[in-house]
């Protein structure tokens, strides 16, 4: 029993350094890949100086802010100060726990994994709050109230957004959300949720405070928002933690409504068999879309985003919630039989 026990333990410390380090090496590369694409839609070079095609620029960036110097604010809060960026982090990579990579590759199978995920990422705006307050500094306050109103506001649309999930396919656990999406495209939750769909992934743009929703960093009012005083590897952690943020998003959108693990296209060929392939395809759509939108468009007052997540995209997600309860009581469609 206890040998069992010591395995059992070994193998999920194996599973969780593989978790870490693959989020940790994407988002090195993720930065490297969105100078790449902004680049080529801005007809310009990017990285290409730091080794073949610039491959190792992120290294370079890595140990650059390493070796910076920790600057602490006169009269910050020290311990808060250094705390905040761990908080951003940890929660960012606490919701990796219930994600199925493909069926039965997943750390934690637990029921409620739903509602695991939306505790983990709501968590992560005690990091931002209390890296504005720590810094004593009225530029990083007043960029942390207002990415804390933004992140709460369409938290709440996230939220009743994957509530329409829920009522579609009746359960919490994530492994179960994929495997009721079994079938093909046609059966993807995508088609019956599809404003939802949108509206989760925009919220979760918003929530990462990506742009054109990035106005805790307005260069003209409030510098670079709550991480404005921090430099070296505290910054590096604020930094870590977006990408993990955006990375977690596309995952759980590509969860909820594209299938998973599930190919597009059903039947026998080796192109319909299910597989960690099309999982990772599905995110990395949606992380492109991250860096598309980031090229394309300009930043939004921030009247106009509150006014986005209160007034429009609440209102709509309640209704559809109504509708999609009606179809599956109903059984309309082949999603609800």
């Amino acid at each position: 029993m206890i040998e069992l026990l010591d395995f059992l333990i070994f193998d999920n410390l194996i599973y969780i350094l593989a978790i870490v380090l693959g989020v940790i090496l994407t988002v090195a590369y993720l930065t490297y890949f969105e100078r790449k694409v902004i680049a080529f839609m801005h007809v310009r070079m990017g990285p290409n100086r730091v080794g073949p095609w610039g491959l190792l620029q992120p290294f370079a960036d890595v140990l650059k802010l390493l070796t910076k110097e920790i600057i602490f604010p006169k009269n910050a809060n020290k311990f808060l100060f250094l705390i905040a960026p761990i908080i951003t982090l940890a929660t960012a990579f606490a919701a990796w726990a219930v994600v199925p990579f493909a069926d039965g590759m997943v750390l934690a199978d637990i029921n409620a994994g739903l509602v695991y995920v939306l505790a983990m990422t709501s968590l992560g705006v005690y990091g931002v709050i209390i890296a504005g307050w720590a810094s004593n500094s009225k530029y990083a306050l007043l960029g942390a109230l207002r990415s804390a109103a933004q992140i709460v506001s369409y938290e709440i649309a996230m939220g009743f957004a994957l509530v329409g999930v829920l009522v579609a396919a009746g359960t919490l656990n994530l492994s179960d959300i994929v495997r009721a999406q079994e079938g093909g495209f046609l059966n993807w939750y995508l088609i019956p949720l599809l404003p939802l769909f949108v509206i989760y992934y925009i919220s979760g743009v918003a929530e990462t405070n990506r742009a054109p929703f990035d106005v805790a960093e307005g260069e003209s009012e409030i510098v670079a928002g709550f991480h404005v005083e921090y430099s070296g590897a505290a910054f590096a952690l604020f930094f870590l933690g977006e990408y993990a943020n955006m990375i977690i998003i596309s995952a759980l959108t590509a969860i909820m409504f594209l299938g998973g693990w599930y190919s597009p296209v059903s039947g026998d060929s080796w192109i319909a068999q299910p597989s960690i392939f099309w999982f990772l395809a599905k995110t990395s759509i949606f992380l492109y879309a991250y860096f598309w939108l980031r090229a394309s468009l300009p930043r939004y007052r921030y009247d106009q985003i509150m006014r986005l997540g209160w007034k429009v995209f609440i209102p709509i997600t309640i209704v559809w919630i109504m509708v999609v309860a009606v179809f599956k009581v109903y059984h309309v469609g082949p999603w609800w039989n």
